[in-house]
């Protein structure tokens, strides 16, 4: 139960008390300043607290805003403000100030009438506190200081529809085409029939793998009605995985929980359903697990270049100005409408992607629709990178040690790297600013290359291995403030990811590429799980984790001195026994980092993936 001190009366006609109490508050009210500061001290420390004018005029949807939303530790609203546990301390603290200041205003604070809570959130700005305020648009929040001005606001009120507003921001403000126009506009309202009936956000997203687990499960079956089938269900479990952020955003239940769910439940449901795709396909005689893996490993590298690229250029502070001349272009792009559209378009987001994926799989192949999917993916992939890259080379920025930071932990060195880096250091400063994306695309070509044309069980792949070590261990041996430095992850993503795709196609045995698929996946995950740790705030994941599963050097030589050692057969049970190894490691961790209470509530806004 949160608790919600009216510092006076309401006044005659007021529905605050019954709003406050339909967003969950239990209403105290306080006879002036200092009881309101005795009751604000008895509230229990676990619990929220909000302190409002009871002259309030506004919609309820600006006090759901401003005093229900979990992220902020303390938010605030003209005549009501409200602090979480972490932000208890400082509201104490402001309003034992106000009340000792005999209700003068700070310095620097400005009120349109003499309001305890305008007055807090003064002392609370003069003190340095981070106060979130909510974008309100044309919704109405206001302390009117005589009846005029009340009753003015409250025909303001009314003349503006709350629940439509609401209805319209549990969409994302930036999405892709097919979403925006073929999903959403229904999904909201599905989102809203949720909410009524008390379902979260992450009962939805359980449903949504669920149905898509449902459609792997059709696709297996390697028949035109099953196909058809998971066509079907794919689209359906993608209106859900949309519905779940909008009824997130709609009641604003955000969680830990529902960040892990989020953040890792998409990867799964695609990658499952490729896998489900393979084994319909093998059914039918026709073996595509090469392409399912493909397809996998194309898929995460360009999601690996999406987090490099937003970590080293983006996030937060780090980032300056991009003046550059493409993002120039850009922007003037963007003032064109249907440029935006088409570009939204061409890099196939998830809505277009697994739109397209649905259609493929009902009407043709499995061979067909993996076809499509890494000619699809490869364009979109080579047109984003492209254009990255040229945003990176002309434009002017500072390198800072946080984006070297995220991106030393995005590239998943291990305890080898560890080994080799500090007697590297010194050479590696005396190179060029490229040389560390150069190297790592030539370290991983290097083996790529060999255990693709060596075939399976030579020793050349473990000399290239080593080789790829040594190539690693000098690419990070400097911190990564370099203009191409963010591509240095995707690199080692991508080496490691072909080099095991590479010997378990060699292998041709049985039951080798689907072991190959699982391996992948397993440390996919992790690499995604430390994607959104980063940008959670809550750092890479642990180092005992990274040096226990061997760091991407540790496993591509272990994956190559397997091959060199083992049967083909051998080399197959091999690659499970590792990919269960890992994925245990892996999960084990996470699942303890995101249940936990510290854990990060991350919901990404940005485009779609």
């Amino acid at each position: 139960m949160s608790t919600a001190i009216l510092t006076g009366q309401p006044v005659p006609g007021s529905s605050l008390e019954g709003d406050l109490r339909s967003l969950g508050f239990d209403v105290r009210i306080a006879s002036g300043a200092a009881e309101a500061e005795t009751l604000l001290a008895g509230v229990p420390a676990g619990q929220r607290v909000a302190v409002v004018d009871p002259r309030f005029v506004g919609h309820v949807h600006a006090l759901r805003l401003a005093l229900t939303d979990p992220r902020f530790p303390l938010a605030a609203i003209p005549g009501a403000v409200t602090a979480q546990q972490a932000g208890r301390q400082a509201l104490t603290r402001a309003m034992a100030r106000e009340n000792s200041a005999a209700g003068e205003t700070p310095a620097g604070g400005t009120t349109l009438v003499d309001s305890l809570a305008d007055r807090v959130v003064a002392a609370l700005d003069t003190e340095g506190a981070a106060v979130h305020r909510p974008e309100l648009g044309s919704l109405v929040a206001t302390v009117p200081g005589d009846p005029q001005g009340r009753n003015e606001a409250r025909q303001a009120v009314a003349a503006v529809d709350d629940e439509a507003i609401r209805l319209k921001s549990a969409v994302k403000a930036r999405d892709g085409f097919f979403t925006t126009h073929f999903v959403s506009p229904y999904s909201r309202y599905i989102a809203r029939w949720c909410a009524r009936r008390g379902l979260t956000p992450n009962q939805v997203t359980t449903a949504s793998l669920l149905t898509a687990l449902i459609a792997a499960g059709c696709a297996a079956t390697g028949t035109r009605g099953g196909f058809v089938a998971a066509g079907v269900l794919l689209i359906a479990s993608f209106v859900l995985d949309c519905t779940d952020g909008q009824l997130a955003r709609y009641s604003l239940q955000y969680s830990t929980l529902g960040a892990w769910l989020d953040a890792t439940f998409d990867r799964a449901k695609e990658y499952a359903y490729y896998a489900g795709l393979a084994l319909g396909a093998a059914r039918g005689g026709d073996d595509v697990w090469a392409l399912a893996l493909g397809a996998m490993v194309l898929q995460t590298c360009r999601h690996v270049v999406d987090f490099s690229f937003n970590e080293a250029h983006v996030v937060g502070a780090d980032a300056t100005a991009n003046t550059s001349p493409t993002a120039a272009l850009s922007d003037k792009l963007d003032s064109v409408g249907w440029t935006v559209w088409v570009r939204r378009m061409i890099v196939l987001p998830i809505g277009e992607r697994w739109a397209m994926i649905a259609v493929l799989t009902a009407v043709t192949t499995p061979r067909i629709t993996f076809y499509a999917l890494l000619i699809g993916c490869a364009f979109a992939a080579t047109y984003t990178t492209a254009g990255r890259v040229l945003r990176s080379l002309t434009r002017k920025a500072r390198r800072t040690d946080r984006p070297a930071q995220a991106l030393a932990d995005l590239a998943d060195s291990g305890p080898l790297t560890e080994a080799l880096t500090a007697p590297l250091t010194e050479p590696a400063r005396r190179l060029p600013g490229f040389a560390a994306p150069a190297v790592a695309l030539l370290g991983g070509l290097a083996v790529v290359a060999t255990a693709a044309l060596t075939g399976f069980g030579g020793p050349w792949t473990i000399a290239a291995a080593c080789l790829y070590v040594l190539t690693s261990a000098l690419a990070v041996a400097r911190p990564l403030k370099g203009a191409l430095d963010w591509l240095v992850p995707p690199f080692f993503r991508a080496a490691e990811y072909g080099t095991v795709l590479a010997l378990a196609a060699h292998a041709e045995v049985n039951g080798a590429l689907p072991a190959a698929y699982g391996l992948v996946a397993a440390v996919a995950y992790h690499h995604y799980d430390t994607v959104y740790r980063i940008r959670g705030n809550a750092g890479a994941s642990p180092r005992w984790l990274v040096r226990a599963t061997g760091g991407h050097e540790g496993r591509v030589l272990v994956v190559a001195v397997l091959a060199a050692l083992l049967t083909a057969a051998q080399f197959t049970v091999a690659l499970t026994v590792l990919a269960v190894a890992v994925a245990l490691l892996v999960l084990v961790e996470s699942i303890r980092f995101w249940a936990s209470a510290g854990a990060p509530a991350v919901h990404d806004e940005g485009e779609p993936a």
